[in-house]
């Protein structure tokens, strides 16, 4: 692989943006993608994976290169030096890798691989706890798992169209999917794509959502008909799931505390042709008082430490700080609390998160059903899907039924 002048530096200031200016990852990359119009396919592809794996593997390749954060712009282009030695990149004669030492680099590579927190480049508090939670064994896998790159999932949209049909529209346009029979509407690219820029996408013929995200809808076990809420719907692809699996029939309620979230809501549930959503922020308690045993189903997806996705969002890790852990499970039992009093006698609840800490998950559920609210409800079924052993997103999900 040669490298190109242009292409690179637009990753070394991508990598400075998110690394010392605190901006997400996935902000970045889209910005960097639109900087120059003659890119072709190949050039975008190199900046935007270059960028996501430097960020993943950040503290490997930092520590290979010597430098500390808050990195100035040398400190990225060793980091970026050692990035392109360890993939076999002949560097080229620029003043910027002038003395890379190429050998040592390897040498230090084959060091730091013996210790996981180098290894799988994660920060010493998050492998402290993740062994804490899940044991050695169990978290060394995830961590390995969350580390490789996401997969593209497509979700079909029942609503307007088929997966055979989606799928013989995407061959035609020489994008590759394949099923799986355990994800009834999930069609998987073999090769990465930019699918938003094909007329199916922007006829709501199908939504990217991974694979474990798209159970969740199933396990609320929704029909037509039903009154149906969704109280943290942010910006909404299992509420659009909910929708199609109600064939558009009955009533669903999307609701967060942030209006901005909801606004992406509307545009996407309008070219998904959903129109049974009424949009509702929760900007006072009012708003779910006003719901109190009205539900058919509840979807509680809690807010999380989002450590079943890292793999999708290298850069939460640098990210995550232990107070906010902490915080967010508090808030999780505020809101099985306050939410679960939607549910009407006989009515079901899902609460979900896409973390993969029994402190998030089971051991959330289990404090639940012993409160004054939790005791109103009965537990049915768990499931719990690892990134090892799925090779999808880490994710949680608790059906439980009100008693009548």
């Amino acid at each position: 692989m040669r490298l190109h002048r242009n292409l690179v530096f637009t990753v070394i200031d991508s990598l400075l943006a998110i690394f010392n200016e605190g901006e997400y990852a996935d902000k970045v990359v889209a910005r960097a993608l639109k900087k120059d119009k003659r890119w072709g396919s190949s050039d975008r592809k190199f900046v935007a994976e270059t960028i996501y794996e430097i960020v993943r593997w950040k503290r490997l390749y930092a520590e290979i290169a010597e430098v500390r954060e808050p990195y100035d712009r040398d400190n990225i282009w060793r980091v970026f030096a050692v990035w392109a030695v360890l993939r076999g990149i002949m560097l080229p004669d620029w003043k910027y890798f002038e003395g890379t030492p190429s050998r040592k680099i390897k040498g230090k590579f084959d060091e730091l691989s013996k210790i996981r927190k180098f290894k799988e480049s994660i920060p010493d508090w998050i492998d402290e706890l993740g062994v804490k939670e899940l044991g050695e064994a169990t978290w060394s896998k995830e961590l390995e798992a969350q580390n490789k790159q996401a997969e593209v999932i497509l979700r079909v949209n029942t609503l307007k169209t088929t997966k055979e049909k989606v799928r013989a529209i995407l061959m035609d346009l020489n994008i590759e999917t394949y099923a799986s029979k355990d994800y009834p509407d999930a069609l998987i690219l073999k090769e990465r794509a930019n699918v938003f820029m094909t007329d199916i996408f922007k006829q709501g013929y199908f939504e990217v959502q991974d694979a474990s995200s798209q159970l969740v809808a199933y396990f609320l076990d929704v029909a037509p008909g039903m009154r149906v809420v969704d109280t943290c719907a942010g910006a909404g692809g299992k509420s659009l799931h909910l929708a199609s699996l109600m064939e558009n029939k009955g009533q669903l309620i999307a609701m967060d505390i942030y209006e901005s979230k909801l606004k992406q809501l509307k545009l996407r549930a309008k070219r998904n042709g959903v129109h049974n959503i009424e949009f509702r922020v929760i900007d006072s308690t009012k708003v779910i008082k006003k719901l109190h045993e009205k539900a058919d189903r509840v979807l509680i997806d809690a807010p999380c430490s989002g450590l079943g996705v890292m793999k999708r969002n290298p850069d939460s890790k640098w990210k995550l700080q232990p107070e906010f852990i902490d915080n967010i499970k508090k808030v999780q039992a505020e809101v099985l609390q306050n939410y679960s009093k939607i549910v009407k006698p006989g009515g079901k609840m899902v609460y979900a998160t896409c973390s993969v800490l029994p402190s998030e998950n089971e051991q959330q559920i289990e404090k639940f059903l012993t409160t004054e609210e939790g005791k109103n409800f009965t537990f049915v079924k768990e499931k719990k899907v690892l990134a090892h052993q799925s090779g999808y997103d880490g994710f949680y999900m608790a059906l439980l039924e009100r008693k009548l």
